[in-house]
């Protein structure tokens, strides 16, 4: 018996070691822990009626209630595609916001800015399904429903026209570079594009196009988002004419006078115009690029969009 009290004196011991290290484990993950920073993958967001995929960008310092960016891709790209070649993420880590990059699954891999059932609040395409990903972001993320922004290149410039233009009560700001203003791509014979409205064949009055986007979401009375635009005047692909006519439409939407009230030169080849007001948050700033084609953003362009929405 004197020999076993040892023994057993060790397996006690060792049984309250275990005990008391079961007590102190770490407690399962929660809403407070940090987030990897890495892209993720977000299914089941909620009404997808055109099959978008989400993914999801969190930096480790998001904040309780973040802003939210969404980014959308160009066309023949894709939400991860967007988030690798793009500094959205990495000003994301800076200052704590979140961004969304959708991602479009069908062939041609370009946004649907031309069906009617785009280009209507609560409609049947992209627009909604991006929405239910601001939505989800709201829900799980404690977004800032008040913080919502979007901006995109070529498709992605043409997405954002139209999520501004059917969304005003979701989005605050926008910043559409290489873009066509709202409903100039549409169709109703089933293609996604139109060449018209690419070749710079399609012009309106302020007030026609501003009709336009009042169209979308017949009854609505509340603010509109300010909107930011840019173009390269040698584009051949989406022609600079469609920069002058997006400046007539917002400066129509939101009551802007069509002179500007500011010229200046960021950049020696960067032509900044501002409407209805000259300080930062005005409510349509455009920047023209003197002798580029379809290649934005060049650098220092996506933090000065990133300012005009006030995300930096």
């Amino acid at each position: 018996m004197k020999r076993l009290l040892p023994v057993l004196t060790r397996l006690v011991a060792l049984c309250l070691t275990v005990a008391a290290g079961a007590l102190a484990a770490p407690a399962p993950a929660s809403a407070a822990t940090p987030f990897a920073a890495t892209l993720i993958e977000v299914t089941g967001f909620g009404y997808n009626p055109s099959n978008l995929r989400m993914y999801e960008y969190v930096p480790q310092n998001v904040g309780a209630h973040p802003a939210v960016l969404v980014a959308n891709h160009y066309c023949g790209g894709s939400g991860p595609a967007m988030y690798s070649g793009s500094e959205f993420a990495s000003l994301a880590n800076q200052h704590g916001f979140i961004v969304v990059y959708p991602s479009v699954t069908r062939s041609s891999k370009c946004f649907d800015v031309s069906s009617p059932r785009a280009l209507t609040h609560n409609g049947s395409s992209d627009p909604a399904g991006i929405v239910s990903m601001v939505r989800w972001e709201e829900q799980h993320r404690g977004v800032d429903p008040n913080r919502v922004y979007a901006t995109g290149f070529s498709s992605g410039a043409m997405m954002t026209n139209v999520l501004l233009g059917d969304y005003p009560d979701v989005f605050k700001a926008g910043s559409a570079l290489s873009g066509v203003p709202f409903s100039c791509f549409a169709t109703t014979n089933g293609s996604e594009w139109n060449s018209d409205c690419s070749a710079g064949r399609i012009t309106k009055t302020p007030q026609q196009w501003g009709n336009l986007v009042r169209a979308a979401y017949p009854g609505y009375a509340g603010p509109r988002p300010r909107m930011q635009v840019w173009h390269g005047t040698q584009d051949t692909t989406l022609s600079y004419v469609n920069f002058g006519e997006e400046i007539k439409q917002w400066t129509n939407v939101l009551g802007a006078n069509q002179t500007p009230a500011l010229t200046d030169h960021p950049k020696s080849t960067w032509t900044r115009t501002r409407y209805g007001g000259t300080g930062a948050t005005a409510p349509v700033e455009a920047i023209s690029v003197q002798g580029v084609g379809h290649s934005l953003p060049q650098s220092g362009m996506v933090p000065m969009a990133l300012q005009f929405m006030g995300l930096i």
